[in-house]
């Protein structure tokens, strides 16, 4: 086996947005995520809607409309 063709790995500190840390080995020594396991709606089972600009709200009105067009015909 060749040396030095695998890469070090060395205990890793993994923070999220939300606050959870843990640790892991990685090639890094810190990694930054937006999202966790602990923080994720599939996850958690909690469902956190985030609205930006009513969206949501336009896609609902969006999906009346078809749905009353399906309706008439």
């Amino acid at each position: 086996m060749k040396s030095k063709s695998h890469p070090n790995y060395i205990r890793c500190c993994v923070s999220c947005a939300c606050g959870y840390k843990f640790e892991t080995l990685s090639t890094k020594d810190v990694i930054k995520i937006e999202i966790c396991s602990h923080c994720h709606p599939f996850f958690s089972g909690q469902n956190k809607l985030i609205d930006t600009a009513g969206r949501i709200e336009k896609y609902k009105n969006r999906l009346n409309k078809k749905t009353k067009y399906m309706k008439t015909k």
